[in-house]
C-alpha cells in the first residue's frame, strides 16, 4: 500500500523505501524535509525519527535538508537503517511477528499425557471445585478441557494462559463467581473470543489478555465494571474503546507494545488509576485527562512518538513519583521547566532511596527516562 503525505494536487515525487527487506512506496512533496520524512516513515515503521538513518546513493541525508536540495528525485529510492533500541514496539509494523512469549516444544496434536499435572482427573476436579483455582498455564491445550466447565460458579480463578486456546467460548458466562482471568500467550485472535461471555462476569478483578494477537478491544469491556487490572500488552491494538472509562475501579493498565495511536478523553473516569503502561506504541500527545488521575503513581511512555506532555502534569498528579520518557524526544530539561517539577523530583528520589534501602534493586543509579540522568 502506498503512504501519501498531504501535498499540492501534481506537485509529488514517489520514493521507495527499503527497510528490513520490505520496499515500503511514499508520494511526497520534493519540498518535504528529511526530519519530517521521517516522522511520516515512523509510525510505518515504529521505529522513532531520531532512531532513523536515511541513505541516499551512499550518503546520509541531513534532517534540515529537503529531498529537493538533497538531489532526491521521483522513483528515488533510499535505504533506511534503524539504530537498535529505537523501535517502538517489538519490530517493524509491516512484518509480521509472533507474540508468543515463550518458546516451548512443538506439540503434538494429542496433549502430552505422560507430563505431570496435563491429566485431568475427578481428583483434580474435586480439588478446583474445592479452591476455586484452576491453574492449567502451559498445559498444552488447544481447548478449555470439559472438566473446567463443570466447575461452574465455583470457580474464582482461570489460568490457561501460555497455551494453545482456540476459543474462549460464551459458556464463560456460566463462571459467575469468577475474580481472575489469565488468557495471556494463546495467540488468541479477535474472532477466537465471544466476547458477551467475558462481559458478563460482574465480579472480574483481574483480566490478562497480552501476548495474542487482538487488533480490537471491544466496547464490551466496559460491562468489567468490578475490573482493577487489566492487561492487554502485546497485540496489535490500535486504540482503546471509549467504553474503558466505564472501568470506575481500574487501577492498573497495562496496554504496551501495541499499536495506538491516541488515547480516549473517557480514561478521567478511571480515577483510581495507580499505575499504566502505554510504552512502545505510536503516541504522538497524551490526553488532558491525565491531569486528573490524582491516585497515579506510575506512567510508563518509553519508546513512544511523544514530544510534549501536559504542561500540569506535576502539579495536578501530586502522587506520581515514576515517569518513564526512554527513547522519546522529551528531554530532562524540557520537564523542568513544567510547574510542579520540584515536587515530583523529590517524589522521585524518596521513593528510590527507600528501594536502596530494603535492596529492592541493585544498583544505585536510576534513569527512568527523558534520555539523560535526573
Amino acid at each position: 500500500m502506498e503512504v501519501e503525505a498531504p501535498t499540492m494536487a501534481g506537485s509529488t515525487i514517489k520514493l521507495t523505501i527499503k527497510f528490513g527487506g520490505q520496499s515500503i512506496p511514499l508520494s511526497v512533496s520534493p519540498d518535504i524535509t528529511i526530519k519530517d520524512l521521517k516522522f511520516l516513515l515512523q509510525p510505518i515503521t515504529n521505529v522513532l525519527p531520531r532512531g532513523q538513518k536515511l541513505i541516499f546513493k551512499g550518503k546520509v541525508l541531513e534532517e534540515t535538508s529537503t529531498l529537493k536540495q538533497s538531489k532526491v528525485s521521483d522513483g528515488a529510492k533510499i535505504m533506511l537503517m534503524a539504530s537498535q533500541g529505537l523501535h517502538q514496539g517489538e519490530g517493524p509494523v509491516l512484518k509480521a511477528a509472533s507474540t508468543r512469549p515463550i518458546s516451548r516444544n512443538v506439540v503434538s496434536d494429542k496433549v502430552d499425557q505422560t507430563k505431570p499435572g496435563l491429566l485431568v482427573d475427578k481428583n483434580r476436579t474435586d480439588r478446583w471445585k474445592a479452591t476455586g483455582v484452576i491453574a492449567l498455564a502451559q498445559a498444552n491445550l488447544k481447548v478449555i478441557p470439559e472438566e473446567v466447565w463443570e466447575c461452574g460458579s465455583a470457580a474464582r480463578v482461570l489460568d490457561i494462559s501460555e497455551n494453545f486456546i482456540e476459543e474462549v467460548p460464551a459458556r464463560i458466562s456460566s463462571f459467575g463467581s469468577m475474580q481472575k482471568l489469565f488468557l495471556q500467550g494463546n495467540g488468541l485472535s479477535d474472532e477466537s473470543i465471544q466476547w458477551e461471555g467475558i462481559a458478563s462476569l460482574k465480579r472480574l478483578m483481574l483480566l490478562s489478555i497480552s501476548h495474542n494477537n487482538l487488533t480490537v478491544l471491544p466496547s464490551a469491556v466496559g460491562s468489567l465494571t468490578s475490573l482493577r487490572q487489566l492487561d492487554v500488552a502485546n497485540n496489535k491494538l490500535t486504540s482503546l474503546p471509549n467504553e474503558i472509562g466505564l472501568l470506575t475501579q481500574l487501577e492498573i493498565l497495562k496496554a504496551n507494545n501495541n499499536r495506538i495511536t491516541s488515547l480516549p478523553e473517557s480514561i478521567v473516569n478511571c480515577s483510581f488509576l495507580m499505575e499504566v503502561d502505554l510504552s512502545a506504541n505510536i503516541l504522538s500527545e497524551l490526553p488532558e485527562a491525565f491531569t486528573k488521575l490524582r491516585n497515579l503513581k506510575t506512567l510508563e511512555l518509553n519508546n513512544t512518538g511523544l514530544k510534549t506532555l501536559p504542561s500540569v502534569l506535576f502539579k495536578m498528579c501530586l502522587q506520581l513519583s515514576t515517569l518513564g520518557l526512554h527513547n522519546t524526544e522529551i528531554t530532562v530539561e524540557f520537564l523542568r521547566q513544567f510547574e510542579g517539577w520540584d515536587e515530583f523530583d523529590e517524589r522521585r528520589r524518596t521513593k528510590h532511596q527507600k528501594q536502596l534501602d530494603f535492596r529492592v534493586v541493585g544498583s544505585g543509579k536510576f534513569d527512568e527516562g527523558a534520555d539523560k540522568s535526573w
